[in-house]
């Protein structure tokens, strides 16, 4: 695990949760009131359970540097996520205008990550 040096990336991992729950509530909203719907039940419980046994897997016995790594290797598979979902034709103005806006929020969460990552020993 980060050792007790490390307060500042769970902060900010913290944070950055946060930020995705909301940005991922937010997009939910309004597939919902352009009437799609949401995918729930055992599925996206199953994702997030491997989601997080992925993150506490990345923790566990790794030094700040390769923690650091690995959530940029995750900045980019989303930010890759993103690029594609903006590449569809149809998707409705006001949708592709707050997937662009969340894909260049999660830019600056890279961003720092990147900057952490290059100030490791």
């Amino acid at each position: 695990e980060l050792d007790e040096n490390s307060t500042d990336l769970k902060q900010l991992f913290l944070s950055m949760i946060d930020e995705s729950r909301r940005m991922k509530m937010d997009l939910g909203n309004e597939i919902q009131v352009d009437g799609g719907t949401i995918e729930s039940g055992s599925t996206t419980m199953g994702k997030i359970y491997r989601g997080w046994m992925d993150v506490k897997a990345a923790f566990s016995g790794h030094s700040r540097k390769s923690v650091l790594e690995n959530c940029e290797f995750g900045e980019d598979a989303a930010q890759k996520a993103y690029k594609s979902a903006l590449s569809e034709e149809d998707i409705p103005k006001h949708i592709r205008l707050m997937l662009s806006e969340q894909k260049d929020a999660l830019k600056v969460s890279h961003d720092e990550i990147k900057t952490l990552r290059d100030s490791c020993n």
